[in-house]
C-alpha cells in the first residue's frame, strides 16, 4: 500500500475511534488492531496508540472544559492520582506480561455493561454520592490509571462506572471527567513510552489530526444528547471489548496469530 493511501486509511480509523472513545471508551478496539496489522510489535501497538489517542482525548476534554461540563477543582487529586498509575502501567508494561489482565477485564466489562443497561442511577440527573473525592482518586484514579498505561481496553468505561456509581454524576458529568482522567492517564503513559522509546511518530502523527476531530465531534455529541445517547454507547462498547478480549484469549489459533514482539513496521 502506498505511504499516503495507508495515511488516509489511518487518519480515517483514528477519526472514527475518536469519536466512540470520546462518547463511550473503547476506541482502542480500532486503533490497536489497525496498528498491529502494519506491522508493529505489541509494545510499539500500545506506544503508538497512546501518541494518537492523546489528541483525540485532549480534544474531546477541551470540549467539555469549553462547555463548563468539568469541575476542574474537584477532580485535581483524580488527576494526580491517574498520571502517577498510569506511569507506574506504562513502565511496568515493557517489562511484565500483560497477560495477567485478559481473564480478569472482560468479565468486569461484561458485569458494567448490565449496569449500565438496567441501574437506575445511569440518567442525566445525579444521585446520592457513595465516597468522597479524596478515597476515589486514590483507589479509581490510581487503579485505573495503572491499568491504562499497562493494558488499556475499555478505560474510560472503568472512569465512568466509578463517577456515576461512586459519586452520583449523572452519565453526562460522568462522561466529562472520565475523558479528562483519560486524557491524563493517555498523557502520562506515552510519556513514558516516549522515554523507553517505543513510540512509532510517522504512524502515530497520521493518525492524531483523525484522532483530534473524532474527540471533538463525538464530545459534541455527548454533551447534545446525554445518557439517550451515551448509556447505550457505554454498554455497546463494554461488550465488543469483552467479546474481544475473550475472542484472543480463547480462540483456536488467535494466540498463534497474534503478532510478534519482533515484527517491524511494513511500508508496502
Amino acid at each position: 500500500m502506498e505511504t499516503l493511501e495507508l495515511a488516509a486509511l489511518l487518519f480515517g480509523i483514528a477519526l472514527v475511534a475518536g469519536g466512540i472513545d470520546a462518547m463511550a471508551g473503547g476506541g482502542g478496539l480500532i486503533t490497536v488492531p489497525a496498528l498491529l496489522w502494519v506491522g508493529l510489535s505489541p509494545v510499539e501497538a500500545l506506544a503508538t496508540n497512546k501518541a494518537q489517542a492523546v489528541f483525540g482525548s485532549f480534544a474531546a476534554t477541551a470540549r467539555f472544559l469549553r462547555a463548563r461540563a468539568i469541575d476542574l477543582r474537584a477532580a485535581a487529586l483524580a488527576v494526580v492520582s491517574t498520571f502517577v498509575g498510569a506511569a507506574l502501567g506504562a513502565v511496568a508494561v515493557q517489562v511484565l506480561a500483560r497477560d495477567l489482565l485478559a481473564g480478569l477485564v472482560p468479565l468486569l466489562l461484561i458485569g458494567f455493561a448490565l449496569y449500565f443497561l438496567f441501574s437506575p442511577r445511569v440518567s442525566d440527573l445525579d444521585s446520592r454520592r457513595r465516597i468522597g473525592d479524596v478515597l476515589f482518586a486514590l483507589t479509581v484514579g490510581s487503579a485505573a490509571g495503572f491499568y491504562d498505561g499497562f493494558f488499556g481496553p475499555g478505560t474510560g468505561t472503568f472512569f465512568a462506572i466509578g463517577y456515576v456509581a461512586l459519586l452520583g454524576y449523572n452519565l453526562r458529568r460522568a462522561t466529562a471527567h472520565a475523558k479528562l482522567l483519560n486524557f491524563t492517564s493517555n498523557l502520562a503513559a506515552l510519556i513514558f513510552f516516549i522515554l523507553g522509546g517505543q513510540v512509532v511518530w510517522a504512524i502515530g502523527l497520521a493518525m492524531a489530526a483523525g484522532q483530534f476531530i473524532g474527540g471533538w465531534l463525538g464530545a459534541h455529541l455527548v454533551l447534545a444528547h446525554g445518557a439517550r445517547l451515551v448509556r447505550p454507547a457505554l454498554v455497546a462498547a463494554s461488550l465488543a471489548v469483552s467479546v474481544h478480549l475473550l475472542w484472543q484469549q480463547y480462540a483456536p489459533g488467535a494466540a498463534a496469530e497474534a503478532p510478534t514482539s519482533e515484527a517491524k513496521p511494513q511500508n508496502d
